[in-house]
């Protein structure tokens, strides 16, 4: 396995997980009461909006030729630090 299709494995796997993450979420959303539930709500509107630029990240690096990949990897890199760090706002906001 090249370093580039082990990269992407590990980003496709980071994915799979922070969207189980939402729907944990999303879930544990709709049990708040009303006040709380708008700030989780917009929570969750910015951890999808971050998943989906990951995913577009992952989408240009698939495609990527040669060595190209190397050069959106520091672009990928940072989306998925940002996703992280809004995870973990995003989990002390729901309280875990």
């Amino acid at each position: 396995m090249s370093l580039k299709d082990a990269y992407v494995e590990k980003l496709k796997a980071q994915l799979d997980e922070w969207s189980a993450d939402i729907d944990v979420l999303e879930a544990r959303a709709k049990k708040v009461d009303a006040e709380l539930r708008v700030k989780c709500d917009e929570q969750l509107v910015v951890l999808r909006s971050k998943r989906d630029e990951a995913k577009v990240r992952l989408k240009e690096i698939q495609e990527s030729a040669g060595d190209a990949w190397q050069e959106l990897r520091k672009g990928g890199d940072e989306a998925w630090e940002s996703i992280k760090h809004a995870f973990i706002e995003a989990r002390k906001k729901f309280g875990e």
